[in-house]
């Protein structure tokens, strides 16, 4: 199995974090400078993306590690659980604005509304900046046909919950510009508080997709690039196969997808078994990047587990 083709992504996490660094102090003097709580949820937010951006890394080097006994995969599925703890982090901090928005309703409090859109105007334009580094090897997996509509580019799960954490800061800056043109303009102090809640929502939103993404994948699910449905028929079509059963896909992490299936092969076929795997295999990682397969051949249906799929009668 493939390690992660991580170099060129390391180096832009380093890159991201130092800026990130640079945009939480700016952020948190800010905030406490003017008295905007939309700012310091902001802060807050970039915290988390810092300590985000560190996991994310500290899950790309070791999932670059190769297999050993205690670990014949390897570390890839470290990526998973770094993608689970980002997203549960930015569902708690979204709690917390929530509960500290509350109290500024309850008991506003004066924000300086131009000072405000400065820092605010800076920490988008920092935001952005970071995304683009990250954006950069958003999408892996170019040795595999994306124009086919079974398997779409594969996205890892890791560079994609850090990219929701800084997009999701961008989106809460523009909510704090929002809100410091108005209290600049109008004096009206609520403003503040209601882009904090605009934050938090964003916050709960990516964390949800994050959580149910890195879920999806420590459940063994299929993965949603591909139908299995689609990949089955395609394997009854290679010549000498007359049914495929117990089929099982799942990722190992976001970039490594496993097969294993039963093959039952014609018996009056001239086509050996072992051309017939060697045919398969090449089918699954051309037609949907599945390069690690386990494939067992039989001339007739075994005995399946209530829980596998059948052989078709």
């Amino acid at each position: 199995m493939i390690p992660h083709p991580s170099k060129s992504i390391e180096r832009r996490f380093l890159i991201a974090i130092a800026l990130t660094c640079a945009i939480l102090i700016v952020e948190l003097v800010g905030g406490w400078w003017t008295g905007s709580l939309a700012l310091l949820a902001d802060a807050s937010h970039v915290f988390l993306d810092i300590f985000a951006l560190g996991l994310s890394y500290a899950a790309l080097r070791l999932s670059s590690l190769p297999a050993d006994e205690k670990h014949t995969f390897g570390y890839h599925r470290f990526e998973v659980f770094a993608s689970l703890i980002n997203g549960i982090t930015l569902a708690i901090i979204s709690i917390c604005i929530f509960w500290e928005a509350y109290h500024r309703f309850v008991s506003p409090q004066p924000v300086m509304g131009m000072e405000l859109l400065t820092i605010a105007l800076l920490g988008l334009a920092g935001n952005l900046v970071v995304a683009f580094i990250l954006r950069g090897d958003h999408h892996i997996g170019s040795d595999i046909d994306h124009h086919d509509q079974h398997h779409p580019a594969v996205e890892d799960a890791n560079v994609q919950s850090a990219m929701f954490h800084v997009l999701g800061d961008a989106l809460s800056s523009f909510g704090v510009i929002v809100a410091a043109a108005i209290i600049w303009r109008t004096g009206w102090m609520l403003a503040d508080s209601l882009a904090g809640m605009l934050i938090g929502a964003i916050i709960l939103v990516g964390s949800w997709r994050v959580i149910r993404s890195s879920a999806h994948i420590m459940m063994e699910g299929t993965p949603t690039s591909l139908n299995l449905r689609y990949v089955e028929e395609d394997m009854l079509s290679s010549p000498g196969v007359t049914d495929v059963h117990d089929i099982h896909i799942w990722n190992l992490c976001s970039q490594h997808v496993l097969l294993s299936a039963h093959v039952v092969m014609d018996g009056k076929s001239q086509i050996s078994s072992q051309d017939i795997m060697k045919h398969l295999k090449s089918r699954l990682k051309d037609k949907f990047g599945i390069e690690h397969t386990t494939l067992q051949m039989e001339y007739e249906c075994c005995e399946n587990d209530s829980v596998c799929r059948t052989c078709r009668s």
